[in-house]
């Protein structure tokens, strides 16, 4: 699966209009859901925490056509703990913002 890269309130105002409320709502839920993510891989070492959080991160991503995002996540995924790795999730999230 592929997502041509666009911002994310481009892909929120294509789905529910520039200037709804909902898209707020939207944008802020999924910045505060992966920031969450992103801070419980941060906070752990063990391969199976960092593993769930990053394929939870991963589908987010998705759900919302973040590929960059997207991509960072599953590379974490396949890897485990790794300060490199979490630095490029960090760094595809502020991509995001």
């Amino acid at each position: 699966m592929s997502f041509e890269p666009a911002t994310l309130d481009h892909l929120l105002a294509e789905a529910v209009g520039a200037d709804s409320a909902v898209a707020s709502e939207l944008r802020a839920l999924f910045l505060a859901s992966a920031t969450m993510h992103v801070a419980a891989l941060s906070q752990t070492q063990a391969v199976s925490v960092w593993r769930e959080e990053a394929l939870k991160l991963q589908g987010l991503a998705a759900s919302f056509g973040m590929s960059m995002l997207m991509d960072a996540a599953a590379r974490a995924a396949q890897a485990g703990p790794d300060p490199l790795l979490l630095d490029l999730v960090a760094d595809a999230l502020a991509a995001c913002r």
